[in-house]
């Protein structure tokens, strides 16, 4: 299959992960009318939605961050050290700014807020589907301004990086996920992963969404 069907053919499948029964039969329910998107799991817990997710191995995962006795930090933390590969999306009532940095930090691949529009939400977990980071317009100003204070006074060493990385930083700024992007530059996502694993370190920066959001300030995107 090529990649243009593999990422086209088939719906994007989505596991749900929230506390609320009433807020996923909802959120379900409005996933059902896009054709592009399928609900193929739920789970209303942090051990649910990790044994879900290696069960079903889903696209997306969309996660609450407010659940009693382990929040949706911990279990984006849980997921990631599984050896989870899916989009973790956080899907939340909160834009407190520790809160969006914390996730981003953590490793998720979007915030998205509770309170958009129905047809917001469907257009983002498309956007989130093709491998875009996306995140709630209200929060862009708030995270860029978080990482300018989190950065050091030096800023990060644009000279450090390698031809290679400095190519793996563009396509992760245009959204791609390590597999696209192995395929893209003809090498194995495991060396993908090692050199998103320097790449961070050298630019002092913690996540995906923190290297997109900063190849944009510095024009490398």
């Amino acid at each position: 299959m090529s990649e243009q069907q593999s990422e086209h053919s088939n719906p994007a499948s989505i596991l749900l992960i929230d506390d609320h029964p009433l807020l996923r039969k909802g959120v379900k329910q409005l996933i059902e009318l896009d054709s592009e998107l399928q609900v193929i799991a739920e789970a209303s817990n942090a051990h649910e939605g990790v044994a879900a997710a290696l069960e079903h191995e889903p696209d997306l995962i969309l996660l609450d961050l407010n659940m009693p006795e382990i929040n949706g930090i911990e279990t984006l933390k849980m997921l990631r050290e599984e050896g989870v590969a899916s989009r973790v999306i956080v899907f939340t009532v909160s834009d407190n700014e520790e809160d969006v940095v914390a996730a981003l930090k953590a490793g998720a691949d979007g915030y998205l807020l509770k309170d958009m529009e129905p047809e917001e939400l469907l257009s983002n977990l498309n956007q989130a589907a093709l491998g875009k980071m996306v995140i709630s317009e209200k929060l862009t100003a708030l995270l860029a301004q978080a990482l300018q204070s989190k950065r050091t006074k030096k800023g990060p060493d644009i000279s450090s990086l390698t031809p290679r990385e400095r190519q793996i930083i563009k396509l992760i700024a245009a959204g791609l996920p390590n597999k696209l992007i192995a395929r893209k530059l003809s090498i194995t996502e495991g060396t993908v992963k090692v050199h998103v694993k320097h790449l961070l370190k050298k630019l002092h920066l913690r996540s995906r969404v923190e290297v997109a959001v900063w190849a944009v300030q510095e024009g490398l995107n």
